[in-house]
Order: C-alpha cells, then sequence, then structure tokens
C-alpha cells in the first residue's frame, strides 16, 4: 500500500509503498476513503509526542472493514465504518464505565501505531471503538469526527454543559474551532470566534458566530468582555499556545468555564496558565480528549437530521503525496477549515 512516511523527527515526509497490515486479534484492517490533517499530527511530527520512528501519521478517518481480526464479534468486512482518535482497550474500569477516552492503555492511530496517512490502517479493539457509519454521512464528513469535530462536541456538551444563550468564545477558527462554533451555535448559545485569519472568521460568521475578532495584535479578552457584556460564559482554547490559553481563559467572567482542546506544548518545562485569574474569579477548567465511540450516537443523530453540518467545514481534499508536503509546515497554515486526504487517489 501507499503511505505517507518520516523516518526522523521533524524529518521530510514522503509517500512509499509499505506492506499492508494485518489484522490483529480484537481487531481490524480499515481501507481508508478519508482522514483529516489535524495540528496533532504536526505535534507528532515535531517530536512532541512520544513515537517510534519510521512513523505513518494519521487520527482521523473513515472507511471500510477490509480485514477481521480473531474474536471480533459486531464487524464484518464491508462495513463502513469511523473511530475516535482514542481507542480503548476494552477491558480496564474506563471502559467498562463508557469512558474509553481517557483508558490508561488507549491506542492512537497515528501515534502509538502507524495510522491513517495510508491506504489501510489498524485499528485495535474494534467491538469497543469502532463506530457505524450511516450511508447518510460521506467518509469525508465523518473523517473530521474522530479528533476535532467529536473533540469540540463533547467538550461543550459533555465537559463545558453549554446552555442555551450563554456567550462561548472560541479562541481559534481552525478545524476544531470551527467545529466549536458550529456546535454552540446549534445548542442555543452566542458565540464569539477570534482568529488571526479573516477567511477563518468569515466561515465562522456563516457558520452562526455572533461576533467575530482579528487577533491582529489588539487585546482579545478586553474586546470579548466588551462583546458579551462581562465576559464569556465559556471560553475554548481550540490553538493550544500559551497565548491562546491565556486569552480565553481572560476572556471568561467571573464564574466561568474554560476548556483546553488545543494540545500545549511544553515551555520552559511546562506551560504558564494565568492562575491567580483562576482563583479570584472562581474559574473551572477543563481538558477535553476526544470522545468515546459510546457517545456517538447523540451527535450521529444531530448530523443526520442536518442539524450538524460537518461536511460544510471541509476546505479542501488532498492526495498523499498533498499531505506529505503540508504536513511540516501545518502550524504555520492558516485553514479556513479541514483539510482532508483522500489515500486512494492517485
Amino acid at each position: 500500500m501507499r503511505a505517507v512516511v518520516y523516518d526522523t523527527i521533524r524529518g521530510t515526509p514522503e509517500v512509499r509503498d509499505v506492506p499492508v497490515p494485518a489484522a490483529p486479534g480484537g481487531g481490524v484492517v480499515v481501507r481508508v476513503h478519508a482522514t483529516g490533517l489535524c495540528r496533532s499530527d504536526w505535534h507528532a511530527w515535531a517530536g512532541h509526542d512520544d513515537i517510534a520512528l519510521p512513523h505513518v501519521p494519521g487520527h482521523e478517518l473513515a472507511g471500510v472493514v477490509a480485514e477481521v481480526g480473531a474474536g471480533v464479534e459486531r464487524w464484518a468486512v464491508g462495513d463502513r465504518v469511523t473511530v475516535p482518535f482514542v481507542c480503548g482497550c476494552g477491558t480496564c474500569e474506563w471502559c467498562l464505565r463508557a469512558e474509553a477516552q481517557v483508558c490508561p492503555d488507549q491506542q492512537q492511530p497515528g501515534f502509538t501505531h502507524w495510522g491513517s496517512f495510508a491506504q489501510y490502517v489498524v485499528l485495535h479493539a474494534a467491538d469497543t471503538n469502532l463506530v457505524a457509519l450511516p450511508e447518510s454521512v460521506s467518509f469525508e464528513a465523518a473523517a473530521g469526527l474522530g479528533c476535532r469535530f467529536a473533540t469540540a462536541y463533547r467538550a461543550l456538551v459533555g465537559r463545558a454543559r453549554v446552555a442555551p444563550g450563554e456567550w462561548v468564545a472560541v479562541v481559534g477558527a481552525g478545524g476544531v474551532g470551527l467545529s466549536a462554533v458550529m456546535i454552540a451555535t446549534a445548542l442555543g448559545a452566542r458565540v464569539v470566534a477570534v482568529d488571526r485569519n479573516p477567511a477563518a472568521l468569515d466561515v465562522a460568521r456563516s457558520l452562526g458566530a455572533d461576533h467575530v475578532v482579528e487577533a491582529d495584535g489588539r487585546d482579545i479578552p478586553a474586546a470579548v468582555h466588551e462583546l458579551t457584556g462581562g465576559g464569556a460564559h465559556v471560553a475554548v482554547d481550540a490553538v493550544g499556545s500559551e497565548q491562546t490559553c491565556a486569552d480565553a481563559i481572560h476572556s471568561l467572567r467571573r464564574r466561568g468555564r474554560h476548556v483546553q482542546i488545543g494540545l500545549l506544548p511544553p515551555v520552559e518545562g511546562h506551560p504558564r496558565v494565568p492562575m491567580a485569574r483562576v482563583i479570584a474569579w472562581e474559574l473551572d477548567l477543563v481538558g477535553s480528549h476526544g470522545m468515546a465511540a459510546v457517545d456517538y450516537p447523540g451527535m450521529l443523530a444531530l448530523i443526520e437530521n442536518g442539524i450538524l453540518r460537518p461536511d460544510r467545514l471541509i476546505e479542501r481534499v488532498v492526495d498523499l503525496e498533498g499531505a506529505a508536503r503540508m504536513l511540516p509546515t501545518f502550524d504555520q497554515a492558516s485553514p479556513a477549515g479541514m483539510t482532508l486526504i483522500d489515500p486512494q487517489r492517485g
């Protein structure tokens, strides 16, 4: 099969022919029809995650089951599926409590093993982790669910518990940020979207953002406080930097809730967070690490009913060669939506 491979941290990715994987016990091999290019893939390439080299990235995917391993009961060859980027072991206390997203023995395609920037990918503990994909949901729309869209959904619904009428400040209007804008709007919240890219802000506005703020050196928290009459009830850092984290937290009103979605790479050992404001204003800080497969039906029902439209977030679809070129500079990109990859193209 063809796959995007890099041999060293920050090495040049290239498309190569590599062996097709075999299905492990309890797992499956999926023929990948669409996979997302995400900032998390860049973090792994840049050395912010512990990966084995050589490596194939890719953790957001949708496709068709091509091979079933011993012990798999719920899935058969030909099934249309997607999967969360966190694959639980299926047997620990967290998985048994339907919280596979925090499984201590989790597998993550594109991180703990070769991922989906390839024509085929292995997925473990299939009966716990695979999600049936309705015919009405395209592979392209489903590929963005496994990380960005599902993470944003659980962050707002399960973690922040956004209520109608609340103000939600979304810092970063890339794939996960635009997902958060769409979902918060569907929940009846009022949204302020923040980004440095005017095109991304235009998309955020089209998805229902009440206000947009261009991050052009201005005081972001002050702008949010002015627009919301005292600060947001919920803030989301959808980028993952000290600056965006601080801007999101300072954008909150007293007793507000902050959700950290973007990965925070360490600076001088640890990222700095404005804890003085957290303490003085009694803010709640929570993390959101994807969403377990058992929680997908509610989200998929909203997609099937047309209330949520992840397909509107797709900016472009590229082939594997395009993905190899884009990965090293993805931290500098200013996407106005999601970039998806079709590994079968070409």
